[in-house]
C-alpha cells in the first residue's frame, strides 16, 4: 500500500503528516528540515486544511479517517483519546477509568506518548490529576498552546 507524504506548516512549527490510500496515518512535529516531496493526495489536503481551520479556531471536531498502528492495547487507549471533546481535559486516571481499567494509569499514560496522531487523536486535552500538564512528547510548550487554543488556560 502507497503511503502519501505532506509537511503541514502550522503555527506551532512544521508537521510532517502520512497517509494510505484510506486513511491519515501520522501527524508529528518536527523540528528537522525534512525535505520530502509533498503529495497532493486528497487526505492530505483535507487535512491541511482541517488544521489551518482548527488554528484559526473554526473546526472543533476532526472529519477525516484515522488508521494508527500500534498494539490493540494502544489502538484502544487512543479510541478513548477521540472521546475527549474539543475544550475538555480529563486526568490520565480518568482516562484509564474511561478506558475501562482504572488501574491502568501508567499503561494509558505511555499508550498516550505513542501516538501516531498528533491533534485528531487528542492526548494533548490529557493532564496530570493536580491539575498541572502532565507530559506531552511533542513538548509542554506546545500541549499548553493547543489547550489554551481550546480555551483551557495555564499558569
Amino acid at each position: 500500500m502507497k503511503i502519501h507524504t505532506r509537511i503541514i506548516y502550522t503555527p506551532l512549527g512544521n508537521m510532517i503528516a502520512t497517509a494510505n490510500e484510506s486513511a491519515i496515518t501520522s501527524l508529528d512535529f518536527t523540528d528537522e528540515a525534512i525535505r520530502v516531496e509533498n503529495d497532493g493526495t486528497p487526505l492530505l489536503i483535507q487535512l491541511e486544511k482541517e488544521l489551518k481551520n482548527y488554528f484559526e479556531g473554526k473546526l472543533h471536531t476532526f472529519t477525516l479517517p484515522l488508521a494508527p498502528q500500534g498494539t490493540p492495547f494502544q489502538e484502544a487507549v487512543w479510541k478513548t483519546l477521540c472521546s475527549i471533546s474539543y475544550g475538555e481535559t480529563i486526568s490520565y486516571a480518568r482516562e484509564a477509568a474511561l478506558f475501562g481499567n482504572p488501574k491502568a494509569i501508567r499503561a494509558v499514560a505511555s499508550a498516550n506518548g505513542r501516538n501516531p496522531i498528533a491533534i485528531l487523536i487528542p492526548c494533548h486535552r490529557v493532564i496530570a490529576s493536580d491539575g498541572t500538564l502532565g507530559g506531552y512528547s511533542g513538548g509542554l510548550d506546545k500541549k499548553e498552546f493547543l489547550l489554551r487554543l481550546e480555551g483551557k488556560y495555564f499558569l
